[in-house]
């Protein structure tokens, strides 16, 4: 594993031993920043269920000023931390060790909008899309903001959260990817 491309490009990650976690592929991680960026002119990204921190690093090294990491596995955390510190991101983060459901709780009291969310949770755990809901219902999603949701062939997500629409839907291997944006009129892409 490794940073795709931006400021820290080719800088290698380390992953986590053992099968808690599924990190996203280098080859997965760039075609999403294709499809979503490639490159970021600011904005906060939230890595739910970040695991060894892939996907909110390489929005960090692309150009986002913030991320938020939730991870709840011990294991998995330590990597986390490494892997910030490894990239010199300690000043552009923040760092839960938490489940994912009480982390949103926490969001949902903040005065913050997030621009950029990536949800990765356990395959075959569909309730933790419902975090997603939670944040957008609660405006803590901006209106020009993405939302990227990583989960097995089998599990079927909602064409929308709120006025968030699914505007693009990849395979690779066992894993979906669909992305959200969100819609101001019928077929018309904010951002």
């Amino acid at each position: 594993m490794r940073v795709v491309a931006g400021q820290r490009k080719g800088m290698p990650l380390k992953a986590i031993d053992g099968t808690t976690t599924r990190p996203t592929t280098d080859k997965v991680k760039e075609s999403i920043f294709n499809i979503i960026g490639p490159f970021f002119d600011g904005g906060i990204a939230l890595d739910l269920f970040a695991g060894s921190g892939g996907l909110g690093i390489e929005a960090l090294s692309r150009g986002a000023d913030k991320a938020i990491f939730i991870e709840k596995d011990g294991r998995a955390f330590q990597v986390l931390q490494e892997n910030i510190k490894k990239c010199r991101y300690e000043h552009d983060t923040e760092l839960f060790r938490t489940d994912a459901i009480r982390a949103v709780k926490g969001l949902l009291k903040r005065e913050i909008v997030l621009d950029y969310i990536f949800v990765d949770p356990p395959y075959h755990k569909e309730a933790y899309y419902d975090l997603v809901e939670q944040l957008v219902e609660n405006e803590k999603v901006a209106l020009t903001g993405i939302i990227v949701c990583e989960h097995a062939k089998e599990v079927s997500l909602p064409k929308n959260y709120g006025a968030f629409q699914l505007t693009r839907q990849e395979t690779y291997g066992a894993a979906v990817v669909s992305i959200y944006r969100c819609m101001q009129e019928e077929g018309e892409t904010i951002g």
